[in-house]
């Protein structure tokens, strides 16, 4: 039959059969799987017709190249069903359907293969090109190119070698990204308020921490629980980084500081702390963080991208609050060293102040010279008065007053008011122009006077207090109103008719007095009073 050869050699790329699952090789081939023998080909060669044509003993009709391939898929999965194959990874890629397409392949062949989503999901490592992986599945073909493969179900690294490569290779992309500089590591809070941990809530790392803090310090810790080994766990620590950072700057949740810990254990235990997705939350976590993975020999990339890396948990809550008691004291010696500073300037002041007191003499000492100032000056003094008394005495006794002195002091008086020439105009003139401006302010008055246009018929209207009003609604505000009139006043109410008054009588004008003009001026005054 055609076809057997090609079917031959595409199983011969399979490799040794050694290589593979024992059980892969024990198993012989079933006897429905024997259409494939050399014997069903005739051993002689026939001239070739243009029509095919039935030939004298072949009882098999031919098979499609669908048919074909569908025998050599079911023979291959049917014999290659487990496998197990180390190899290196090369053309890695995901599809957007979560698939996982690669090649494993060492120094002398290469074999395609593919891992569904379902698998992809649960790998506990991120598939990279150069990588020396334990693929197991199964061997199947593509029949849409004549290929075979490896679906494979599990994904394993090939030893602790292989881990350690990958490890290092992560380590050396993400720091030529700048995420372990040192230049992006901030100072740890003094005293944080308030501590977040992230760790497995049974494990023994939170009840170290707790019971740390608890003798150093107590603080208030929030536990963000999350799995910190096998599937899922990088995922959960990375959103709890994620979800602590995301709280507001006021929440009264917000921690100040966050702790990422876990307990020791090996390298494939504390994977979960070297994935990708961890050290960057780490990295960009707004609150500043402690590292505490494993023990004081175990070293992953959460250390490096965190900004304090501690050898334990019990050490990250030492590094996370100072102790107490230390503190107490330290306040104590800085409140006595207040105290001293304070006292001690006193107490110089009092040493100086005791040491000059001691030099001043003394009160009696300092007084003397004045109190012989004084005395001296009270007996001026009464030497003053008396001479003075003396001098008066002896002018008085002097002045002898007599009749004789009086006339004579009389007579001298009279002449010197004879000397005095008074001219009458001297006084006429300074009255005469006081008398003019009186008259013009008269006038003036007169012409201001509001009464004087009430004999012409005008009223003058007032208030209470006897104030003019001027306009309506000032005075519908007054409580009464009086009208002046030329010939007497009248009290009204606003809004009120006021009552017809009576005709005015005459009235008799009073007499005026004639000014007698003497024509002679005021008598002068004496000048002497």
């Amino acid at each position: 039959m055609p076809g057997l050869p090609g079917a031959a050699h595409s199983l011969s790329h399979s490799g040794d059969c050694a290589s593979f699952h024992a059980s892969a090789c024990s198993r012989p081939p079933e006897p429905s799987k024997r259409i494939f023998m050399a014997s069903h080909f005739p051993s002689e060669p026939e001239d070739a017709g243009l029509v095919a044509k039935g030939r004298s003993g072949d009882n098999a009709e031919p098979l499609t190249v669908s048919e074909i391939s569908q025998a050599l898929k079911r023979t291959v999965e049917d014999r290659f069903g487990f496998v197990r194959l180390r190899g290196e990874l090369s053309g890695v890629k995901r599809a957007a359907s979560g698939h996982m397409y690669c090649a494993l392949k060492d120094e002398k062949a290469v074999l395609d293969g593919v891992m569904w989503r379902g698998n992809t999901q649960r790998l506990p490592f991120q598939p990279e090109d150069g990588l020396e992986v334990v693929a197991s599945g199964k061997l199947t073909t593509y029949p849409g190119r004549s290929k075979y493969q490896i679906v494979i179900e599990r994904m394993e690294l090939a030893g602790e070698g292989a881990l350690l490569a990958l490890l290092e290779k992560t380590r050396a992309r993400l720091a030529a990204e700048g995420l372990f500089a040192s230049e992006r590591k901030r100072a740890l809070p003094f005293l944080p308020r308030t501590i977040g941990v992230v760790t497995s809530p049974t494990g023994a790392v939170i009840r170290d921490i707790l019971h740390r803090l608890a003798d150093r310090f107590p603080s208030r810790v929030i536990v963000w629980p999350v799995l910190v080994q096998g599937q899922g766990a990088a995922e959960q620590v990375a959103g709890a980084v994620h979800g602590f950072s995301a709280m507001p700057e006021h929440h009264p949740d917000r921690p100040d500081l966050v702790i990422v810990a876990r307990g020791g254990g090996s390298i494939e235990d504390l994977w979960s702390f070297n994935e990708e997705v961890v050290v960057r939350a780490i990295a960009d976590s707004a609150i500043p963080t402690i590292s505490a993975v494993g023990h004081e020999t175990d070293t992953t990339l959460a250390d490096y991208a965190a900004d304090r890396r501690a050898p334990t948990p019990t050490a990250a809550a030492e590094m996370a609050v100072p102790v107490r008691g230390e503190l107490a004291a330290v306040l104590a010696d800085y409140e006595a060293r207040k105290k001293r500073a304070i006292l001690r300037p006193v107490q110089l002041g009092r040493e100086r102040l005791q040491a000059r007191a001691e030099r001043l003499p003394a009160r009696e000492a300092l007084l003397q010279s004045h109190a012989q100032a004084l005395d001296e000056l009270a007996e001026r003094l009464r030497r003053g008065l008396r001479d003075r008394a003396a001098q008066g005495r002896e002018r008085l006794s002097n002045l002898r007053l007599g009749p004789a002195v009086l006339e004579r002091n009389l007579r001298e008086a009279h002449r010197a008011l004879a000397g005095q020439k008074l001219s009458p105009a001297l006084v006429e003139r300074p009255l005469a122009e006081r008398r003019e401006r009186l008259a013009a302010l008269q006038r003036v008055m007169r012409s201001l006077d509001p009464d004087t246009v009430l004999a012409r018929g005008y009223v003058r209207v007032t208030g209470p207090d006897g104030t003019t009003l001027t306009d309506r609604a000032a005075a519908a505000d007054q409580s009464s109103l009086t009208l002046k009139f030329r010939d007497g006043d009248l009290q009204v109410a606003p809004g009120e008719t006021p009552a017809p008054s009576p005709p005015p009588q005459p009235s008799r004008a009073a007499p005026r007095r004639r000014v007698r003009d003497s024509g002679t001026a005021p008598a002068q005054d004496d000048l002497f009073g």
